[in-house]
């Protein structure tokens, strides 16, 4: 028997006299290259009186760009979404031969491409001390993805929201 889940997103917005809508961009819809087998999705906007252009950004994910024709005192985004709840193996893929273990480096024309996504701006004391904990002895590449996933989801700090009287991450 498939699981199956629905899922609705409604923003609405209520102005207090009519104003003029500049173009927005939406980034509601599931990326073509998602995994979960999407069954249904349904964006719907008010106003009604409105262009919907559907793009894909750089990395293959949908942007609805809604540019809207007249004043309005109200703006509704309205997404439904149901979803096939599918078993995925999460160690299904390959890795190239010089990432076999960690660590590794990349090869420098990869580096390079690679560079902005490469780049460590989050430096608070908590993900810090946490980072000194993830051993970086060489070992097979996907023990050393369960092991951070098991430190991940052992009870470190990092994974649960933050609260009140948190020091900053």
């Amino acid at each position: 028997m498939t699981i199956r889940v629905a899922i609705r997103h409604k923003t609405e917005y209520i102005y207090d006299r009519h104003i003029s809508l500049s173009p927005h961009i939406f980034r509601l819809r599931p990326a073509p290259h998602c995994r979960t087998p999407i069954e249904a999705y349904s964006l719907k906007i008010m106003p009604a009186d409105h262009f919907i252009n559907w793009q894909q950004d750089p990395f293959g994910n949908y942007l609805a760009r809604v540019v809207f024709n007249e004043k309005t005192g109200r703006l509704v985004i309205d997404v439904d979404l149901v979803a096939r709840m599918t078993v995925i193996n999460p160690f299904d893929f390959f890795l190239e031969s010089y990432a076999e273990h960690f660590p590794f480096d990349y090869p420098e024309q990869l580096k390079k491409e690679l560079w902005p996504y490469l780049q460590v701006e989050e430096s608070g004391p908590n993900l810090k001390a946490w980072m000194r904990g993830i051993n970086r002895s060489r070992e097979r590449m996907n023990d050393f993805l369960v092991g951070l996933n098991q430190k991940l989801w052992g009870g470190d700090r990092l994974h649960r929201a933050p609260r009140a009287g948190d020091p900053d991450l």
